[in-house]
C-alpha cells in the first residue's frame, strides 16, 4: 500500500513537471515568434517596398525551422521511448555475447523470480539482468527509469524537457529536436543582432521602448538556448559515433573495445535509419522499421572478434 502511494505521488510530480516544462517550452517559442515576426519583421511585409523582400527571406527559413523544431519536439514527447514485453526472453549474454544455455522449460516460464534467477547464475549460466522493480527480464542495454516506473530499451537518460524518457524509439526525435532548436535559436539571434547593438546605441531609437526591450530580452535569450544546446548536441552526436549511451557512458562501459562500436557510419544507421531522406525528419521509412532490428531496441549488432570476450 504504501509502495503504492509513493508511486503514485511519484508520477502525480512527475506529470506537474512535465506539463510545466512544456508550457515553458511553448512559451519561449511564442515570445520568440512574437519578437521576431509580429514586433520586428511583419510590419516591413505589410508596408511593401524592397525591405518586404528582405522580410520575406527571413520570414521563410524561419518558419521551416521552427515547424521542424516543433514537429521533432512533440515527436520526442509523444512517442514511447520502448517498452520491454512482458514475454521477452534472451537466447544471448548482454555481457559476452555467448549463447544462453536455459532448459526450454525455464524459456517458457512466464516469469522468473529473484531466487530462481540467482539460482541460475550461481548454478554456473550465463548472466541474466533483471529488473527487481518491474519484476522481469532485462534485454540487452536496457535500463530502469524511476521517473517512468518501468524499464526502458535502450535508455538514454529521462529529459524533463521533452516530459518523457530518451530510448530507443525517440533517441532520434530527440537528437532532431536538438539540431533544430540550435539552428533556430542561431538564426533568431544572427537576425536581431542589429537590434541588440541599437539597444546600447546612444542615437535616435527606430522602435518603440516596448519593441526594442522585447527583442532585447528574444536576443540574450536565443543566444543563451544556442550555446547551452550546441554543447548538448555535440555531446550526443559524439555519442552516436561511439554507438554509446548517456548511461553507458556513465557507467564506463566504454572502452576500446566496446562491442556495440561498428564505425561511425553503420553507428549513425542505428538511430537514424538507412534511407538519407528520413534523416532530417522525426520519422522512419517503413523498410527501416522492417528491416533494421536494432530499431526495435532488442537486438544489437556486435564485433565478431569481440562475440567471446568479457568488458
Amino acid at each position: 500500500m504504501a509502495w503504492n502511494l509513493f508511486r503514485f505521488c511519484a508520477a502525480l510530480r512527475v506529470r506537474v513537471l512535465g506539463s510545466v516544462m512544456i508550457l515553458l517550452v511553448l512559451a519561449v517559442v511564442g515570445f520568440t515568434y512574437y519578437a521576431v515576426v509580429v514586433t520586428n519583421y511583419w510590419p516591413a511585409v505589410l508596408a511593401g517596398g524592397v525591405n518586404s523582400y528582405y522580410a520575406f527571406a527571413i520570414l521563410i527559413p524561419f518558419h521551416l525551422l521552427l515547424v521542424m523544431l516543433l514537429w521533432s519536439y512533440f515527436a520526442a514527447v509523444l512517442t514511447n521511448p520502448g517498452r520491454v514485453s512482458s514475454n521477452w526472453r534472451s537466447d544471448v549474454d548482454e555481457e559476452s555475447g555467448d549463447p544462453l544455455v536455459l532448459t526450454g522449460l525455464e524459456l517458457s516460464k512466464p516469469m522468473l523470480n529473484l531466487q530462481q534467477t540467482a539460482s541460475l547464475v550461481g548454478s554456473g549460466i550465463q548472466k541474466i539482468r533483471y529488473c527487481r522493480k518491474c519484476n522481469q527480464l532485462k534485454p540487452p542495454r536496457c535500463h530502469h527509469c524511476s521517473a517512468c516506473g518501468r524499464c526502458i530499451l535502450k535508455m538514454d537518460h529521462h529529459c524533463v524537457w521533452v516530459v518523457n524518457c530518451v530510448g530507443a524509439f525517440n533517441y532520434k526525435f530527440f537528437l532532431l529536436f536538438l539540431f533544430y532548436t540550435f539552428l533556430e535559436t542561431s538564426f533568431v539571434t544572427i537576425i536581431l543582432l542589429s537590434n541588440f547593438i541599437t539597444f546600447f546605441n546612444e542615437g535616435e531609437i527606430p522602435a518603440s521602448p516596448e519593441s526594442l526591450a522585447t527583442t532585447f530580452l528574444t536576443f540574450v535569450l536565443n543566444l543563451a538556448f544556442a550555446l547551452s544546446v550546441l554543447g548538448l548536441l555535440v555531446m550526443h552526436l559524439s555519442l552516436v559515433a561511439a554507438n554509446i549511451t548517456t548511461i553507458e557512458a556513465y557507467e564506463k562501459k566504454t572502452t576500446p573495445k566496446w562491442r556495440y562500436d561498428l564505425g561511425r557510419r553503420k553507428n549513425f544507421e542505428q538511430v537514424f535509419g538507412i534511407h538519407k531522406r528520413f534523416w532530417l525528419i522525426p520519422a522512419y521509412a517503413e523498410e527501416d522499421l522492417r528491416r533494421m532490428q536494432t530499431l526495435h531496441g532488442l537486438d544489437y549488432p556486435s564485433k565478431p572478434e569481440s562475440d567471446s570476450q568479457h568488458y
